[in-house]
């Protein structure tokens, strides 16, 4: 497996004949209004360009993995880049429908999708009312027979779902955000101290992104790698700068059987974020 980080959750993802891109946030610096609404700080986003080596690492791209529709993880640029190659979109059931009304080559990312066995783990993006108000997203587990087994959370903050599920599914891989992001109501992705519980639950490794490219968050990979070298976890926890790319090969051996996840209904929170999206 290749991991390419790019920016914030932008990544392109080599698992034996595939070459996924996930979560595309093409926009150009300052493009995008600031995030955090409703505190002060805020810059226009992105904060940071692409890296230079955007162009090469999206070569041979074959499919695209969106895991929800908010706008630091599809952004109109992004969708145009999609649409202009006709590239296949997976995604779960929840943003399906929406996605393809944009005009996307839609397909549900379920067990036995793609050559893989694979886990939709539904996530809290945020608490109380600022997580109701993010709505309903969602993480993948993919395990392909050839690869090590890798478990993209996406957004998030820690519940007993994501937990069970590192428990459970001891993927070798797995990509969290760590931005600690916060738009004036509360965090809506890990704490610091979350990543550390991450950290010491999983079996194999643990890669960060969301860093250092959207205004509202304010974590920085030099006080995460700090803070995991404190722990005693700098070996296993990888924090990579923008362009970055990783190749990890050992694999546990185990595939547990992927579980049947109920989708949650769309509701008036997917119809407010498809809108702030404006894609």
């Amino acid at each position: 497996m290749i991991l390419h980080h790019l920016r914030n959750a932008s990544a392109v993802v080599q698992l034996a004949e595939h070459r996924l891109l996930v979560d595309p946030m093409f926009s150009e610096p300052g493009s995008m209004p600031s995030f955090r609404f409703l505190a002060r700080g805020g810059q226009r986003n992105p904060i940071v360009p692409l890296p230079d080596a955007t162009e090469a690492a999206l070569e041979g791209v074959t499919g695209v993995i969106i895991t929800h529709e908010h706008p630091d993880h599809l952004d109109r640029p992004g969708l145009a880049w999609i649409r202009d190659r006709g590239l296949p979109v997976w995604t779960n059931a929840v943003d399906a429908a929406n996605l393809r009304r944009k005009g996307l080559e839609v397909r549900e990312l379920v067990d036995g999708a793609l050559g893989m066995r694979i886990e939709t783990v539904t996530n809290r993006h945020g608490r109380g009312l600022v997580g109701w108000l993010m709505g309903p997203v969602a993480g993948y587990y993919l395990a392909h027979p050839d690869e090590p087994s890798l478990y993209l959370v996406g957004d998030a903050v820690l519940t007993d779902a994501v937990l069970d599920a590192i428990d459970r599914l001891q993927p070798d891989v797995i990509v969290a955000p760590a931005g600690t992001a916060n738009f004036g109501l509360g965090d809506i992705l890990f704490s610091v101290d979350e990543l550390v519980t991450v950290a010491r639950r999983a079996k194999g490794v643990l890669l960060l992104n969301h860093l250092e490219a959207v205004d509202h968050c304010r974590t920085t990979r030099l006080q995460l790698r700090a803070r995991m070298a404190a722990e005693g976890l700098a070996d296993r926890v990888f924090v990579p700068e923008d362009g970055e790319a990783l190749r990890f090969d050992e694999r546990t051996g185990t595939r547990p059987e992927p579980r049947l996840t109920a989708t949650p209904r769309p509701g008036l929170q997917k119809w407010l974020t498809a809108k702030i999206a404006g894609t």
